[in-house]
């Protein structure tokens, strides 16, 4: 693809700053007249980013697709869903990119993630938010059935689970209440994250930096996928 080759981290203040500036006229008529920035300074560089990365990512996962199609690919859309939306503002104001398995989109399964915001707020996440229910019944059931691995796979020091404030309050049904994770068999959501800098993310170690927050949070992604393969 024309303007999007591999090499040094492509991502620069330019990027910050055109999403605040996104933020500010977050609608149609300003962005048709900013359209060629946001090629320039937003999704080409992020294309670049992905192509870049992914030689990296084969080496850490080499089931997962580092994928720098402008359509389709590992690329968000910059175009939000409105249709069940209070909010109708129709663009997002951060950016975000995804690499799963090759199943792509439609398969239900972990994946890798970045995040870049107006605010300068950056992070690097892995795992899965919010499955369907087929989904959600397979990890729990590959939880209660191999503790030790589950263990090993969430409680690394360097791959720390978030949070789940949305998690039941109750054992889910079918489970034993005295099963050793019984609190991550009440999650929804089995994600890890690391945050950063918009500094970092523009810094030339971002790929390596974004590289070991993939590389470390590993051995979740892999459980989460056998899991549900």
């Amino acid at each position: 693809m024309a303007g999007v080759k591999s090499g040094p981290n492509p991502i620069t203040p330019r990027l910050f700053a055109f999403l605040r500036d996104l933020r500010r006229h977050n609608d149609r008529a300003w962005f048709a007249a900013n359209k060629e920035r946001y090629l320039a300074d937003v999704r080409d560089p992020l294309l670049a980013f992905i192509a870049a990365f992914a030689p990296r990512l084969r080496k850490i996962a080499p089931e997962m697709v580092a994928d720098p199609s402008p359509v389709g690919g590992s690329l968000f859309r910059i175009h939000r869903d409105t249709r069940f939306a209070k909010d109708k503002s129709p663009y997002k104001t951060h950016a975000a990119m995804a690499f799963r398995n090759a199943g792509g989109k439609d398969k239900p399964g972990p994946a890798y993630y970045l995040h870049l915001g107006a605010d300068g707020d950056v992070f690097a996440g892995a795992g899965i938010w919010h499955p369907m229910p087929d989904t959600l019944a397979q990890i729990r059931g590959a939880i209660a059935a191999h503790p030790q691995r589950w263990k090993r796979a969430s409680q690394a020091k360097s791959c720390k689970l978030d949070d789940d404030d949305q998690k039941l309050s109750r054992p889910p049904r079918g489970f034993d209440p005295e099963h050793p994770f019984i609190e991550d068999l009440k999650r929804k959501s089995f994600t890890t994250g690391r945050a950063f800098s918009e500094r970092d993310a523009c810094s030339p170690r971002f790929l390596d930096a974004f590289g070991s927050a993939c590389r470390d949070a590993k051995p979740l992604v892999a459980f989460l996928s056998e899991a549900v393969s």
